[in-house]
């Protein structure tokens, strides 16, 4: 859901809360266009270039890998803030058996660059739908003790 200047709609949870979401043609077109809904949902966040690392790489997972990549299909991506606590973010796509591809020297490398920038990361779902979530924590803040 987007308002009239085309910004993505936060649905507030709270106070400090809020989450969205878009559903986006399963084609390698719409994987940037992906990254810019979560890149102008996430603006002045101190998470967002890891959590846009994680969505396209999601994001390019259920384009090539699964039930999604088919004619007509789609994906929908997610986020949720919990301000000062997490941010999580999932990208459902239509199931299926993950497709094996021919593997490239640059590709087969997305669910490790998941592991090493998400604090807790699943895969849910069958062959009718998966969702793969990944969850960013805040950083503690670091208490200044040099101060009395």
């Amino acid at each position: 859901m987007a308002d009239r200047t085309g910004a993505p709609v936060r649905d507030m949870v709270s106070q400090s809360s809020w989450k969205c979401s878009q559903t986006f043609p399963a084609r390698p077109d719409q994987i940037p266009q992906s990254r810019a809904f979560i890149a102008r949902v996430l603006m002045d966040c101190d998470l967002a270039e890891n959590a846009l690392l994680i969505v396209s790489e999601l994001c390019t997972n259920a384009v090539l890998h699964s039930n999604s990549g088919q004619p007509d299909g789609h994906f929908t991506v997610r986020a949720e803030a919990r301000d000062g606590d997490y941010l999580w973010i999932e990208v459902e796509d239509q199931g299926g058996h993950w497709a094996d591809r021919q593997r490239s020297p640059e590709g087969g490398r997305g669910l490790g660059i998941v592991t090493a920038l998400a604090d807790y990361w699943e895969v849910r779902g069958d062959a009718t739908a998966r969702v793969v979530c990944a969850r960013l924590d805040w950083p503690t803040p670091v208490r200044d003790t040099t101060r009395r």
